[in-house]
């Protein structure tokens, strides 16, 4: 992904054959190396706009922007891993889907466990990892990838708080060292504050972006930051906007 090429969506929809109107019209440029997390009441289409940024899904109307060969990848909420498979096949499987050949692929998931804090664990097996663990394996083989942007949904929910905390500093870590672009959904507003450059906050479905937050404090970023007054205005101001929405309980 070029340094000056931004992914660009202008007027963005999405409409279901079922007649579900998901999104209703986004504006929102993704800048190269930038960290945006999108955070709004359930049923907004949050994780629709993920699929429509990723590729995977394509938009009613609208245009999107988006550069060609740029290499994506998506870690899901769900680890999703291969239980007969071990730590090192699982983290190098989608390179093999991709056709990679095996002396490249090999190498690059064992970098990745590596860099993840998964060395040493190559022979084992998924059921033999904690929570957090497992976790830092589906990041490892999204980032085996080497992407140039990579999607986020809500992947730390599942986790115990502490071990979270620990995993947004070693994902902000990753992004920093790597330089790619990342667009994360989560409902944690303290998570969406302490990793972005900026904070989307999205309407009810029809989802609409109803505020654009800038996030100001410079990385790297100390896990002390969450405890420092300025963090606790901020992480208020995005939960007052979410407070001043009206909740809906259907799935995003």
């Amino acid at each position: 992904m070029s340094k000056a090429t931004a992914l660009t969506l202008s007027a963005v929809s999405k409409r279901y054959d079922s007649g579900l109107q998901a999104l209703g019209e986004i504006d929102l440029s993704l800048q190269p190396g930038e960290f945006v997390s999108i955070v709004g009441p359930s049923g907004c289409g949050k994780s629709t706009l993920l699929r429509i940024i990723a590729g995977l899904m394509a938009p009613s109307g609208g245009s999107y922007q988006r550069p060609q060969g740029i290499e994506t990848a998506f870690v899901f909420q769900d680890a999703a891993l291969l239980p007969w498979r071990t730590i090192l096949d699982n983290a190098q499987l989608l390179m093999e889907l991709e056709g990679y050949p095996r002396s490249e692929y090999q190498a690059r998931a064992r970098t990745a466990l590596q860099r993840v804090g998964l060395a040493g664990f190559e022979s084992a097996y998924p059921h033999q990892l904690s929570g957090g663990m497992r976790m830092r394996l589906s990041l490892a083989r999204a980032l085996a990838l080497q992407p140039q942007l990579l999607l986020l949904d809500e992947p730390l929910a599942a986790v115990d708080e502490l071990t979270r905390d620990v995993l947004q500093e070693e994902l902000s870590q990753l992004w920093q060292a790597a330089g790619f672009t990342a667009v994360l959904v989560t409902h944690n507003v303290h998570e969406a504050v302490y990793l972005s450059n900026r904070v989307v906050v999205m309407s009810p479905r029809p989802g609409r972006i109803l505020d654009v937050i800038d996030v100001p404090f410079a990385f790297p970023r100390a896990p002390e930051l969450r405890a420092e007054a300025g963090f606790a205005e901020l992480t208020g101001r995005v939960s007052a906007a979410l407070r001043a929405i009206p909740q809906v309980s259907s799935p995003t």
